[in-house]
């Protein structure tokens, strides 16, 4: 793992650079939630992106930070789904060629963006580990850039806006909760939100099933752990045993992290549907849910991130069925 932090100056420039494709997303005040926890609750939404999730920043920043060679050779990418469709668009705007690797476990629902958004897609194995070879693959074979996840310092920074939102429209926040994958996400927040305050409370939440970081980091390395079926599928997927940033920056600025229970992020998506009337997936929702299990556990002011609302529609008919 490499010795790396991440600069304000970093993030501000991703800010200027993503501005023609990246416009601020609402911060909005939960009364339901609120009253539920007895905090005040506010939710970023950053499912109102064209994608339809928070990946366009990263991506963004990244493929616009290549040089014009680079890009003319192409992007390609290894994805649970959201950041696929992150680097597929952003390729799009571009008119820049890109392929999209995947595993088996994608849902069909973002499978079907991809290739609207004209990315050759690839499937492979059953990880996000076996999609992330054959990406070194094609970078060999064909010079095509990988874009990566969140084991970036442009991805990490490019998510780190979202921090500088935050700020902006709600300056006395004193807790952020963030839901934790590769932890490209946390770490940009956090860095922003400590480096503005140091007290304030960064929590990360989790399934379950294969809490590849949080086992990572109990371990005191990346390791890889088998994929398993879970609501939140968007947080699926290794850190890398190579990582070079996400691991020690998780490390350094998360104050607690919490693996969440399947009935706890069905919670969530239905709460944020019947008070709402957001319909998003389940790793948007996993904050949500850990929220309402917290009652007065959380600090005065908190902002929860709703991370993407790219879900299949039988899994909905599916909850509300047995709801």
């Amino acid at each position: 793992m490499d010795d790396f932090s991440v600069s304000l100056r970093d993030v501000w420039r991703a800010k200027k650079r993503i501005a023609g494709i990246i416009n601020q997303t609402p911060l909005i005040y939960s009364e339901p939630l609120s009253q539920c926890t007895e905090a005040n609750i506010y939710l970023k939404l950053e499912q109102s992106h064209p994608t339809g999730a928070f990946k366009l920043r990263g991506a963004a920043n990244k493929i616009l930070s290549l040089e014009e060679e680079a890009q003319q050779k192409g992007v390609t990418t290894f994805s649970t789904g959201n950041h696929g469709i992150a680097v597929a668009y952003v390729a799009a705007e571009l008119g820049i060629p890109c392929t999209v690797c995947i595993s088996n476990r994608v849902p069909a629902a973002k499978v079907n963006r991809l290739k609207k958004l004209k990315a050759v897609v690839e499937k492979v194995g059953s990880s996000q580990d076996d999609a992330a070879d054959r990406c070194r693959q094609l970078e060999k074979e064909k010079g095509m850039t990988v874009i990566k996840p969140f084991d970036d310092k442009e991805v990490i920074a490019g998510q780190g806006t979202i921090g500088l939102e935050i700020i902006e429209q709600c300056p006395d926040i004193d807790e952020v909760i963030i839901p934790l994958s590769g932890g490209g996400l946390l770490s940009g927040i956090a860095f922003v939100m400590k480096s503005i305050d140091p007290s304030t409370r960064i929590t990360g939440v989790t399934m379950k099933k294969s809490s590849v970081m949080l086992e990572s980091l109990g371990h005191g390395r990346p390791v890889r752990l088998e994929e398993e079926d879970t609501l939140a599928d968007s947080l699926l997927g290794g850190i890398g045993l190579d990582n070079h940033y996400t691991f020690s920056l998780t490390k350094k600025y998360m104050d607690e992290g919490v693996r969440v229970e399947e009935k706890v992020i069905e919670n969530g998506l239905l709460f944020l549907m019947e008070h709402h009337k957001m319909i998003v997936e389940g790793a948007a929702a996993i904050g949500v849910g850990h929220a309402l299990v917290h009652k007065g556990q959380l600090q005065k002011n908190t902002a929860i991130i709703v991370t993407g609302n790219n879900i299949d529609h039988e899994v909905i008919t599916g909850l509300l069925r047995q709801s």
